[in-house]
C-alpha cells in the first residue's frame, strides 16, 4: 500500500506586506504599544528574524511548515509570534506543551489555551522566564 503524502493546506492567515511597526504605532493603548515593541525586540533577538505581519493582527518571526499530529494537514506558519489583542497579548510560543510546565509555574500572571500564552502586560511576568520559554520552544523546532 502506497504511503499517503500530507497535503499542504491553504489558510487565510498569510504573511502580508504591512509594516509591523506601523501596525503597532496604530495601537491606541500606550502600554500595549510599549509591550509590543518590547516583544518585537525579544523575538527578533531570539530568532534573528525581522517581524512580519501575518493577516491583520499577528506579528510572526521566521517560517516553518507545521504538520498537525492528528490530521497530518500541513500549513506554512511562523516559528514564534504574538498578537496585541484588545483583551491581552497573545503569544504563539507553544505554551501548552509539557516542556513549559515548570516555567509556567514561575512565569507570573498568565493564562494558557490552545498552545498560546495570554498575558495582560509584560510587567505581569518575569521576562527572563519568558525569554527562556521562547528559547526552549525554538530549540525544539
Amino acid at each position: 500500500m502506497a504511503e499517503k503524502k500530507p497535503k499542504l493546506a491553504e489558510i487565510k492567515t498569510k504573511p502580508t506586506a504591512v509594516s509591523a511597526q506601523d501596525f503597532i504605532h496604530a495601537i491606541a493603548d500606550e502600554q500595549k504599544r510599549k509591550d509590543s515593541f518590547d516583544l518585537i525586540e525579544m523575538m527578533r533577538k531570539a530568532t534573528g528574524e525581522e517581524p512580519v505581519m501575518w493577516g491583520g493582527s499577528i506579528i510572526g518571526f521566521g517560517n516553518m511548515r507545521y504538520e498537525s499530529p492528528k490530521t497530518g494537514r500541513q500549513v506554512d506558519w511562523f516559528l514564534i509570534g504574538f498578537s496585541p489583542r484588545k483583551a491581552n497579548l497573545t503569544l504563539y510560543i507553544g505554551a501548552g506543551s509539557e516542556a513549559h510546565a515548570d516555567a509556567l509555574k514561575i512565569l507570573g500572571k498568565h493564562k494558557v489555551g490552545g498552545g498560546c500564552l495570554y498575558i495582560n502586560k509584560l510587567d505581569d511576568v518575569d521576562e527572563n522566564v519568558l525569554m527562556g520559554m521562547i528559547h526552549s520552544y525554538l530549540s525544539r523546532k
